[in-house]
This record gives structure tokens, C-alpha cells and sequence, in this order.
């Protein structure tokens, strides 16, 4: 099938990139409930080797900036976002943010930075967060979301699960989950919880912040055995993985997603994987956000050395079954 293309490097989705964030600025999401931590943690990765040339933005729920202040002495660049929560009011804000940190860094008027944290307002749902970088696309080009990191602390975050729909969609919607103040709360019950939430995330404990700087920047590639396993949400939220024991059918593929958002598009909350596509050399990375989904990528190799095809799915009220029932169903009529 690549001998259709213009060259050896090129495939069906254009070129193969050498890994899934190419040559765009790799941004990590830095989410977690009110009080969870989260300037914490962003100040003692500004401080390490890792944290250089990193450009922060900072989304604060209220008139007043405080984490500006808190982190701006530590960072290359501080943009602060107030007075609206970056979930609602200010997605448009944080376009033109991003691209302004762009335009000044190109005209030199800023340093050059090759990293962007975007730290959430804690009352932030990272969903819309992520749309805003599917839907648009010249951002899309240019950005490219390497990890959601949600803080939870031991002290009150159990709580915070219990009441808040917000802090249970931070953790849910999280490749990774750090649990903070352990130094004075036992953490025990709110792992149980956070995993009950999130069985793909992956949990790191943070004593005063401190956290290996690769939590922050790396991305989640390998995906545990514990997601083929159905968790169900007080939300009706749930997440499941899908696997394919042979090479998909690209036609088929992109016709049951079609439907799937046709159908539920809204509770289709995120949908992340590898593909092994037929006539594709490498893995094709696909990525849906409710109704929406940037293109696809094939990559000239695989991240973690497994070929098998999976796809992480993060829903409302849709089951593991409904959609394998719907995949087998378009994929018998194509």
C-alpha cells in the first residue's frame, strides 16, 4: 500500500513521524481539585534540569491572580489566565495565549521555550481543555497534549471525591494521578478510590512536591492489563480498553467511529490507541474528544515495543459491550 505514496516515508495518513509529538511543542495538562497541590508540584519541576524552557500558563478562578505570582519568578514564561475557568469562558483565552506565546517567541520578544504546562483553575474540567486542541486545528499543529497529570490530596481528597463532580472528572479523565500531603494524611483509602475511578491511570506519590520530573513530561504509553476491566462511575462514567487481535481495516474503523459520534458523540468523553492498520508499516495513533478528532498519525515504529492494536475509551453511559456490538456490526456490512 505505501508504494501508492510519494515516497518510502509516506503513508496513508502522510508522513510517518519518528515518534507521536513529532516536531509540535509537547503540553502537559497539570489538573487537581482546589488545595490539591498542584503549585507544588509545578514549582519543584521549574526547578529541576527537566523544567527549563518551560512556558506556563495559568488559569486562576477569580480577579485576582495568586499561583501567577507563586510561579512566575520560577518560569521561563508566565501567562495568566483570570477570572474564568479554562473548561467554560476562557477556552478562546487559551488560544490565543498559545499562539501569542508562539508569535513572541519567534519575534524573540520572549526566551525560548520548548515545553507548556498549562496549570487548571481546580474547579477545571480537563475535557474541554483537550477539545480545544482538536478543534483547532492550526493549534493542533503546532501543540500536542503529552499527559494529564491530576493532583488528589491524602488529606481532604477522599471528600472532595465524594462531593465534587468536578475533582471525579480530573481524576478520571488523568493519565497519570499524584497523591500529595501523604506527610500528614494516610493515603491508603483515596488510592483504593482514585483506582476505582481510574484503573488505567498510573499513581505516583509526591512527599512536599517532590516528584520525578519525567512524571510530568513523558507520555503514557503502555497501558495495564487492569483496563480491559469495566469501572462504572457514580456519573455513569466508565472507561474500558479495546483490542484487535489482527490488522483493522481502516474503512471499517473510521465508519463504526463515525457512527459511534453520530450517535453519542457527547458521551464519548475520550478515546485514545495504537492501531496496526492494514497496508500501514507503523502504529497509527488515533484520538477522539466527544465529537471531535484530530487526524490521524502513523509513526514509524511502535512506542513500547507491543503491536497489538488498543484503544483506551473514557465514556458516559455507553458500556465496553455496546461498543464492541457496534464495531462487529459495521465490520461485517464492510
Amino acid at each position: 500500500m505505501t508504494a501508492l505514496f510519494s515516497s518510502p516515508s509516506a503513508g496513508a495518513f502522510g508522513r510517518r513521524q519518528k515518534r507521536e509529538r513529532g516536531a509540535r511543542i509537547p503540553v502537559t495538562v497539570l489538573t487537581g481539585f482546589l488545595g490539591a497541590g498542584k503549585t507544588t508540584l509545578l514549582n519543584r519541576f521549574l526547578a529541576t534540569p527537566e523544567g527549563r524552557g518551560t512556558a506556563v500558563v495559568i488559569n486562576e478562578y477569580g480577579a485576582a491572580g495568586v499561583d501567577d505570582a507563586l510561579v512566575r519568578e520560577c518560569a521561563d514564561e508566565t501567562v495568566l489566565i483570570g477570572n474564568g475557568c479554562l473548561c467554560c469562558v476562557s477556552r478562546s483565552d487559551l488560544q490565543e495565549t498559545l499562539r501569542k506565546l508562539v508569535i513572541d517567541r519567534a519575534r524573540g520578544d520572549i526566551p525560548d521555550f520548548r515545553r507548556v504546562v498549562i496549570e487548571t483553575s481546580g474547579l477545571a474540567d480537563p475535557s474541554p481543555i483537550l477539545q480545544t486542541f482538536a478543534t483547532d486545528r492550526a493549534l493542533g499543529d503546532t501543540f500536542h497534549v503529552d499527559v494529564v497529570l491530576t493532583a488528589a490530596d491524602a488529606a481532604t481528597g477522599l471528600d472532595t471525591l465524594d462531593r465534587s463532580s468536578e475533582a471525579r472528572r480530573q481524576a478520571i479523565l488523568a493519565d497519570r494521578l499524584v497523591v500529595t500531603k501523604t506527610d500528614i494524611a494516610n493515603a491508603d483509602a483515596l488510592i483504593a478510590r482514585l483506582l476505582a475511578l481510574n484503573p488505567r491511570a498510573e499513581i505516583d506519590i509526591a512527599v512536599n512536591g517532590a516528584l520525578d520530573p519525567a512524571r510530568l513530561t513523558e507520555p503514557v504509553v503502555a497501558q495495564r492489563n487492569a483496563f480491559v476491566a469495566e469501572a462504572a462511575h457514580s456519573d455513569g462514567i466508565a472507561s474500558f480498553v479495546l483490542t484487535f487481535d489482527k490488522a483493522v481495516r481502516w474503512p471499517a474503523f473510521a465508519r463504526t467511529m463515525e457512527t459511534l459520534i453520530a450517535l453519542r458523540g457527547p458521551d464519548l468523553l475520550r478515546a485514545k490507541g495504537f492501531l496496526a492498520v492494514e497496508g500501514c508499516q507503523g502504529p497509527v495513533l488515533v484520538q477522539f474528544v466527544q465529537h471531535l478528532s484530530p487526524p490521524p498519525v502513523e509513526l514509524d515504529a511502535w512506542p513500547d515495543g507491543a503491536r497489538d492494536s488498543r484503544i483506551v475509551f473514557i465514556t458516559r453511559g455507553i458500556s465496553e459491550p455496546q461498543v464492541r456490538a457496534l464495531f462487529d456490526a459495521v465490520g461485517a456490512l464492510a
